[in-house]
């Protein structure tokens, strides 16, 4: 592919990918394949290492985005990921374990990836070039002024996400970038870049390695700290968790006799009277009210618990 979103005014380059800096060798591991598989795990993991770091020069562009997605949540937006590849997968990762984690609607975060669902379990490379899919793909979502839409492409070229991006911010969202390159297609395409500068690839081009880890860790802080920042965190407890299986019982259980001091009789017992919400059965112990005084106090303060609590008390 020539990295470039139909439409767009820039020319082609054929050198383009040796520019990117996810793209060039990585000359501490030239010799890979002669290596022990002790001396490639240590490569690995020195080179792994860095990743924190880049990410850390990062961290005011990813304290915005957390800022953006909280005020979308908060006013019923919706947050979407969309992605190519490797990058697909991991928006796809973030976005089904937040109704678990957070005990979301399904519809609060989204993720799009080129070439549909079953480039989950296989791989579509191709989809990645079609711009035209990355613009109906966002259509289909109608994002509006409420929404945040984050399109994630580590060499910050990919077609289908850089036209998805700019479809989403014509009807008016709120775009941000994330990328391992700057001053990318997708970094103009969006209204702001979080850049996170990992270098070249132990495996040179190989974007599932030090890219991935980056733009997993990214994904990680912006969604728990929007959650965190709309109350659905009590101290860094899980307040929120939907105790649908025993192990999840016992993790609320565990939950509200750590946030109140219950016993664990009377975590259960508060448990049970909630009709299983975690949170509802948090306020009833903390605040000694009943399951609907704290079902109420929880409406008010739009399902932050903390807040519920002092509504409640």
């Amino acid at each position: 592919m020539n990295g470039l979103p139909k439409g767009s005014n820039l020319k082609p380059n054929p050198s383009t990918l040796h520019q990117l800096h996810t793209e060039q060798l990585n000359h501490a591991a030239g010799d890979l394949d002669r290596k022990s598989s002790l001396d490639i795990a240590h490569l690995i993991n020195a080179e792994d290492a860095t990743v924190a770091l880049a990410v850390n020069r990062a961290l005011p562009q990813i304290a915005r985005a957390i800022d953006q997605v909280a005020a979308a949540l908060r006013r019923g937006g919706r947050l979407i990921y969309v992605g190519a590849g490797t990058s697909g997968r991991i928006a796809a990762l973030d976005a089904v374990e937040c109704p678990p984690t957070f005990n979301t609607n399904p519809r609060s975060v989204q993720f799009i990836i080129a070439g549909g669902a079953k480039a989950l379990a296989s791989a579509s490379e191709i989809s990645e070039d079609d711009s035209q899919a990355g613009r109906e793909e966002m259509s289909r979502r109608k994002p509006t002024k409420n929404d945040v839409v984050l399109g994630i492409a580590s060499s910050g070229r990919t077609p289908f996400t850089v036209a998805a991006i700019e479809r989403a911010r014509q009807r008016g969202a709120h775009t941000i970038a994330l990328t391992c390159n700057p001053n990318s297609p997708l970094e103009r395409a969006a209204h702001f870049a979080i850049v996170t500068q990992v270098g070249p690839e132990v495996l040179a081009g190989s974007s599932r390695m030090k890219a991935g880890t980056a733009h997993k860790m990214v994904l990680n802080m912006i969604s728990t700290a929007a959650m965190t920042r709309l109350g659905y965190v009590y101290g860094n407890l899980m307040v929120n968790v939907a105790p649908k299986n025993e192990k999840l019982l016992q993790r609320a259980i565990g939950i509200l006799e750590q946030a109140t001091g219950a016993s664990h009789e009377s975590a259960t017992k508060a448990l049970k009277a909630s009709g299983n919400r975690t949170p509802v059965a948090l306020v009833m112990l903390a605040a000694g009210v009943t399951r609907p005084q704290a079902t109420s106090a929880l409406k008010k303060a739009k399902a932050n618990v903390r807040q519920a609590i002092a509504l409640a008390k």
